[in-house]
């Protein structure tokens, strides 16, 4: 039997939460236990009379940086459980389909949202934070990131989506972006749905959808389709006459 997945936020905003992980398929999720959203307020671990929580970088510069004090005592708050601990982070590692699937087979993380210029680098050190960046660009702190992450991965768990066949067939699952999809009406302001997915022959469409997908990857995304160019694919062994 499966554990409920837990997310933990350490976060300044707490409020911020859980946001439009409060809506649709999520929301429906964890009505029925399947995961479960909790959030720590930072700043209840501050300092002094103004529960301070961060104070000027060392060496000089703009801004402000999180005290390795404060947030070790926020993070030292919490049960592990051996979840992983993230930190949202424009230095981090990428996030991608397969860190989602990895956390979606765990028993849930805990992620510290940044402020100001970040995190003193003793703590992120000192509580083995693995460092992990929604993509090349600086939000305001991790809050936004946070939720991105959690939708991407609490759709993976069991029981979620609706239909779970349909999320082998999505972007990155196969190594490509997803193909193009259509509906009703079959045209529309002159643009008809091709031919082929109206035809009933199922092979045919499996074929034009996989050459959608590479076509699409290759001229959004080339560096996906020379990684997928490169992988070996599957072929199915050869048959010969067993009496020759």
């Amino acid at each position: 039997m499966r554990y409920m997945f837990t997310t933990t936020l350490i976060t300044l905003v707490p409020d911020a939460f859980p946001g439009p992980l409060g809506v649709s398929i999520l929301e429906r999720a964890r009505e029925k236990g399947l995961w479960s959203l909790e959030t720590v307020d930072l700043r209840t671990f501050g300092v002094g009379k103004h529960r301070n929580v961060d104070d000027t970088p060392a060496g000089g510069g703009a801004g402000m940086v999180i005290r390795p004090d404060v947030a070790a005592a926020a993070i030292d708050s919490i049960p592990r459980d051996g979840r992983p601990l993230i930190y949202l982070s424009p230095r981090g590692v990428p996030f991608d389909q397969q860190k989602a699937r990895d956390w979606a087979a765990g028993p849930g993380l805990v992620f510290f949202c940044g402020r100001f210029e970040g995190l003193d680098e003793r703590v992120i050190e000192g509580r083995d934070m693995e460092e992990v960046s929604l993509g090349d660009f600086v939000l305001a702190g991790g809050e936004v990131a946070a939720m991105a992450f959690i939708e991407a991965v609490v759709r993976l768990l069991p029981g979620v989506a609706g239909n779970e066949a349909s999320l082998m067939e999505e972007s990155f699952e196969q190594g490509l972006l997803e193909h193009a999809h259509y509906t009703i009406p079959r045209e529309w302001e002159g643009r008809p749905t091709p031919d082929i997915l109206l035809s009933g022959d199922h092979k045919r469409i499996e074929e034009w959808r996989a050459n959608s997908a590479k076509t699409l990857t290759k001229h959004r995304r080339p560096d996906l389709y020379a990684a997928y160019s490169k992988t070996p694919k599957f072929q199915p062994p050869e048959t010969g006459d067993e009496h020759d």
